[in-house]
């Protein structure tokens, strides 16, 4: 039976879940630049409920981005907090796996395009499909401005758009705009749905160490894959 702690803070939401073999007990709110105060008096919460000790868990999950830098650097550090001191596997989760994830618990999607708004003029963009009971990428994950998202894959069928970067759906290229069946733009990432994911990584064995499990930043690799191409 799985027990798994899941923490995100890549938006203005402070998520908190615990999943204890297929169950999860939630809690989700939004507290802009409240994190820091919220979070671990919500893990407290959540164990006391379940009447357990993080050494009674078998995972610690996090929303490892993208998202805001400063919430994802929060997150990551709890999380490698908790998890060194009970020495357990840290599990990053994407968020916008997650709000995949979300789509297909709660829509029945099996083809999700899942975007959040990065601010400066750009999204973060994901285009997943299901893969068993989880959602898995179909193309990489990347940062841009909404006018270059794309879908590689033909596949026909139901798409359901989720996430914040849907809110500037309008400027973004009409073939792609045009697959979305229902939009979710409302929709932030959620602890529950990383537990979800982060379920099947650890029976997998995807679990890292507590000090290679970093949070993605994706718009940091771009930068860097610009500099680095100019030095060349």
């Amino acid at each position: 039976m799985a027990k798994i702690l899941a923490l995100d803070t890549s938006s203005e939401a402070c998520s908190v879940a615990l999943l204890i073999d297929e169950q999860v007990q939630e809690i989700h709110e939004l507290v802009p630049r409240q994190h820091t105060q919220k979070l671990l008096p919500m893990v407290q919460q959540l164990l006391e409920q379940a009447n357990l000790q993080v050494s009674d868990l078998d995972g610690i999950a996090f929303g490892a981005g993208p998202g805001s830098f400063t919430g994802l650097r929060i997150t990551a550090g709890v999380a490698q907090g908790l998890a060194l001191g009970a020495d357990l596997p840290l599990l990053p989760v994407s968020t916008l796996a997650a709000l995949a994830q979300e789509a297909y618990q709660e829509q029945q999607a099996e083809q999700v395009l899942a975007a959040l708004d990065a601010r400066m003029g750009e999204v973060y963009w994901g285009v997943y499909g299901l893969q068993g009971s989880v959602m898995q990428a179909l193309q990489p994950e990347r940062v841009c401005a909404p006018e270059r998202v794309s879908i590689e894959q033909k596949s026909e069928g139901r798409w359901v758009a989720i996430g914040s970067g849907w809110d500037l759906q309008e400027q973004m290229p009409s073939e792609v705009a045009e697959k979305a069946e229902q939009i979710l733009a409302d929709r932030q990432p959620r602890a529950g749905y990383i537990a979800r994911i982060a379920a099947q990584d650890l029976a997998e064995g995807r679990g890292k160490n507590a000090e290679s499990a970093q949070p993605v930043y994706l718009r940091d690799e771009v930068t860097w894959k610009k500099s680095n191409h100019r030095q060349n």
